[in-house]
């Protein structure tokens, strides 16, 4: 049984533990770009009402939510479409997973660390996200006149 525990693995435990940090910090910094990236693209096709909530410290789902509102299935589609181009070409990456594009109210596009919901006023009104996420930090998307047009 000795031979498990050598001389030096607490060492090797605690650097393990350094690296896994400064790792996350990496992963966070990802997930807030790929954000950015999703609301960016999302305010070229005139999304409305665009809302990022940092919910990676009240859920495990996720640590973003972009939360959007398309004003006809045909707008949602585009704006999903165009949230998918972009990603791709800037950051290589695509959706892990995708639902309701085919139905066009409500689409949600699943990156992992980021999850997209692309929704028409009467299904935002009525699940009302912003509601039941509303212990997660807002994060706010200054316009073009603020200067910057990224979100504080």
């Amino acid at each position: 049984m000795s031979e498990f525990y050598q001389g030096d693995f607490p060492i090797q435990s605690v650097s393990l533990k350094k690296s896994a940090i400064a790792s996350l910090q990496t992963e966070t910094d990802e997930a807030r770009k790929l954000a950015i990236t999703i609301a960016e693209a999302a305010s070229d096709r005139k999304a409305g009402e665009i809302l990022l909530l940092r919910v990676g410290d009240v859920s495990y789902l996720a640590d973003y939510f972009v939360v959007m509102t398309g004003y006809s299935r045909v707008q949602v589609r585009a704006i999903a479409e165009a949230i998918e181009e972009q990603v791709a070409t800037d950051l290589q990456r695509n959706p892990l997973r995708t639902a309701g594009k085919a139905e066009g109210s409500w689409v949600l596009q699943d990156y992992g660390e980021v999850i997209v919901h692309i929704m028409m006023p009467k299904e935002r009104e009525f699940y009302n996200l912003e509601a039941f996420w509303s212990h997660a930090e807002r994060l706010e998307l200054p316009t073009a006149d603020d200067g910057g047009g990224k979100p504080t």
